[in-house]
């Protein structure tokens, strides 16, 4: 796979995911600024590559502080990630991030400007290098949830495109594929946006791993036709209490799961746990550009001029409908995060 995001001649590059399967083009970004925009754009999407590219980006953006002394540089970087951190509301990597990078400079108040400059570009590095280490484990958890021979639904997209890289729901498909495991994958267009259809079914053939794309309203079809076993997708913040917000139409995957025996699985790293937040009721949900619904990619209408638009990015699916989560630590039960994952 192509490098989702990376430090690149002291800039931050990045794939453009909005210009795929179309397009392999790539984004570079030589101020903070640039790299909020591309957040915000959906240009890099997908809760672990958010919180990695702002990781660099706070790092970029500490590049060009002009303070000498380390009161004012420490203001400046707080500015930068407070742009930052007003890019998505939703998904919790994002905030883990740049708390991440804050910890980091607090740690380096007596070194000058200069070596905490440097010392901030390893610091993201480090978070981009964890977080693909992170995606292989979960994969090697998760890929045992897979029989050889079955078929896996997932939605959205949740692999190298939405990490470092290698992925997280298909971080555990691609390990189930690397253990010689003939499994097929049924990957939901997702709408509005189509990241099923536009990001999850490129990124699979070009691991020449078997997907069939179906419209978001077939799943349930299928279920009951026995030709679903196994879904697994991904999440954008977890609740202390296992609930998952997602990707809109989450919910009603795992709802028609829960209907047809099927078990439904989610994979996360550690950084996408939030134990501060009690429920799935107190996640906020991100409501985004009605024309993203009302058209295709802003250009095709397919919706009437003036007519009303809800458009949530995320839903919450409630703890009780999951079979387990899969994390770089193991699988567990959805309750049993808070005591895992405590310290």
């Amino acid at each position: 796979m192509v490098p989702t995001v990376e430090w690149k001649d002291g800039a931050v590059c990045l794939l453009d995911q909005s210009r795929l399967p179309g397009a392999v083009e790539f984004l570079t970004c030589r101020d903070y600024v640039a790299v909020a925009d591309a957040i915000r754009e959906l240009k890099v999407r997908g809760a672990p590559a958010i919180g990695v590219t702002a990781a660099l980006g706070v790092a970029l953006g500490a590049q060009s502080v002009n303070a000498v002394d380390y009161p004012a540089f420490a203001q400046a970087i707080f500015t930068i990630c407070d742009h930052l951190a007003a890019t998505r509301p939703t998904a919790v990597n994002l905030f883990w991030a740049i708390e991440r990078m804050k910890r980091k400079l607090a740690s380096l108040g007596s070194q000058p400007v200069a070596s905490i400059k440097k010392a901030l570009i390893t610091e993201a590095q480090a978070v981009l290098d964890e977080d693909i280490a992170l995606c292989k484990a979960m994969g090697r958890h998760g890929a045992e949830l897979i029989k050889d021979g079955q078929t896996v639904l997932t939605h959205c997209n949740a692999g190298a495109l939405a990490t470092a890289g290698y992925g997280t729901a298909l971080g555990v498909i691609r390990a189930a594929w690397e253990q010689g495991k003939k499994i097929q994958v049924i990957a939901d267009e997702t709408r509005p946006v189509l990241q099923g259809a536009r990001l999850t079914a490129w990124e699979l053939m070009q691991d020449k791993i078997p997907v069939t794309l179906i419209t978001d309203n077939m799943a349930g079809s299928l279920m009951r036709q026995g030709k679903i076993h196994l879904c697994i997708v991904g999440a954008d913040r977890i609740a202390a209490n296992g609930d998952v917000a997602n990707k809109i139409g989450t919910y009603s995957v795992a709802v028609l799961a829960k209907a047809h025996g099927i078990p439904f699985y989610v994979a996360a790293p550690y950084s996408t746990i939030d134990l501060k937040t009690k429920s799935g009721a107190d996640i906020p949900i991100e409501q985004r550009n009605p024309l993203e619904v009302t058209s295709i990619h802003g250009s095709y209408p397919v919706a009437p001029d003036g007519v009303a638009v809800y458009n949530p990015a995320f839903d919450v699916t409630p703890a009780e409908l999951i079979t387990g989560i899969v994390t770089e630590r193991g699988v567990f039960k959805p309750h049993e995060l808070a005591k895992r994952f405590a310290s």
